[in-house]
């Protein structure tokens, strides 16, 4: 059964020539799709591509989709089966656009890079957009031989992570990926996210045991490697991990994340809890128990800052989101109407 290797396929009755199956990878107007049979290219159905208002209902690469074999490996995908997990952002170069990075996804490892790459507010980004998605986080350091002493980088990180997995970790020389791998279930999706040339073509390289990834060199003036992974790509490692390798992204534009933030940012929400006034702004009020940690140094102005800035980007991506489903509600109904009109006037010609 080849779709049992490629994840936990949800319970779904298929009838006539029906397939239950698992996006592998997307192009511009196909897919690639695993099924009980095989492999096979793949594209929508029209009516799916008809009722789909936006972008972000079509299939994502670890989407579970229902679709009807035209030939042998050639099908026509019918409907996407409801996600577990959503990972996604807001579209690059776009206000009101979700973006799918992948879909049904167990586990994401944010890789970071010790060097020049080290920030830790984008890591605090990245753990938004995780927990908000559903997906489990374990931080990943890379290039660790980078370092004469991490200690000081491993402490910044757990000044912010409360309780998520942090592992220091070399991919050339294995240092640190047996614990990594510890943390990783055969048949778990797992999401690699972070910037370009952070190592994580070579992580999956190590965690693979085989050459599975083209990996480029580093430049000696950042310490920053080239980039080589072009598009996302659900692979199976020979050890039965499901591994999702993603473009780099070095800025990961916040869609949703108001669930997200309460939990990365929860020694936060907890001093807002003792705040002598429940609706407190946190800015003149009396008895404000996050401006008393801010001014003793339980809780840094970098950090409080960060928060301030991913609450206003959320906040302002929701308000351009309302302005955007109301524009896709208007023009999904005058589609319909569109079509009703046509029904009507072809049914009266007939008579």
């Amino acid at each position: 059964n080849h779709l049992n290797e490629w994840g936990t396929p949800p319970v779904y009755e298929t009838t006539g020539t029906e397939q239950l199956g698992r996006i592998t990878a997307v192009y511009q107007t196909h897919y690639r799709v695993m099924t009980d049979t095989g492999e096979s290219l793949s594209e929508l159905s029209g009516k799916l591509r008809f009722q789909s208002g936006t972008k972000a209902e079509l299939p994502a690469v670890g989407d579970w989709i229902i679709q009807t074999e035209r030939e042998p490996g050639k099908g026509r995908i019918e409907r996407v089966l409801p996600r577990s997990s959503q990972f996604s952002r807001k579209a690059a170069g776009t206000e009101t656009e979700e973006q799918i990075i992948c879909a049904n996804v167990d586990v994401a490892l944010l890789v970071m890079a010790f060097g020049h790459d080290f920030n830790v507010r984008r890591l605090e980004r990245y753990l938004t957009v995780a927990w908000d998605a559903g997906v489990t986080p374990i931080i990943v350091l890379t290039k660790k031989s980078l370092m004469p002493s991490i200690e000081t980088e491993i402490q910044a990180v757990e000044a912010i992570a409360f309780g998520t997995p942090i592992l220091a970790v070399d991919s050339l020389t294995d240092d640190g990926l047996e614990e990594l791998r510890e943390q990783l279930q055969i048949k778990q999706t797992i999401v690699l996210v972070g910037s370009s040339g952070v190592g994580k073509s070579t992580l999956v390289n190590a965690l693979a045991g085989e050459q599975l990834m083209e990996t480029g060199g580093v430049r000696e003036d950042d310490e920053r490697g080239r980039h080589t992974t072009t598009h996302r790509e659900l692979k199976r490692l020979s050890n039965g991990l499901l591994l999702v390798d993603t473009p780099g992204m070095r800025e990961l534009a916040l869609w949703d994340g108001s669930d997200g933030l309460s939990s990365t940012f929860s020694d936060i929400e907890e001093l807002a809890e003792n705040c002598r006034f429940r609706d407190c702004e946190h800015d003149k009020e009396p008895g404000c128990a996050v401006r008393t940690a801010l001014e003793d140094g339980t809780l840094t102005a970098e950090r409080w800052n960060s928060f301030v800035k991913l609450k206003r980007e959320i906040a302002y991506a929701e308000r351009k989101q309302n302005v955007a489903l109301q524009a896709a509600e208007k023009e999904k109904w005058k589609k319909i109407h569109k079509q009703a009109q046509a029904h009507t006037k072809v049914k009266y010609q007939k008579r």
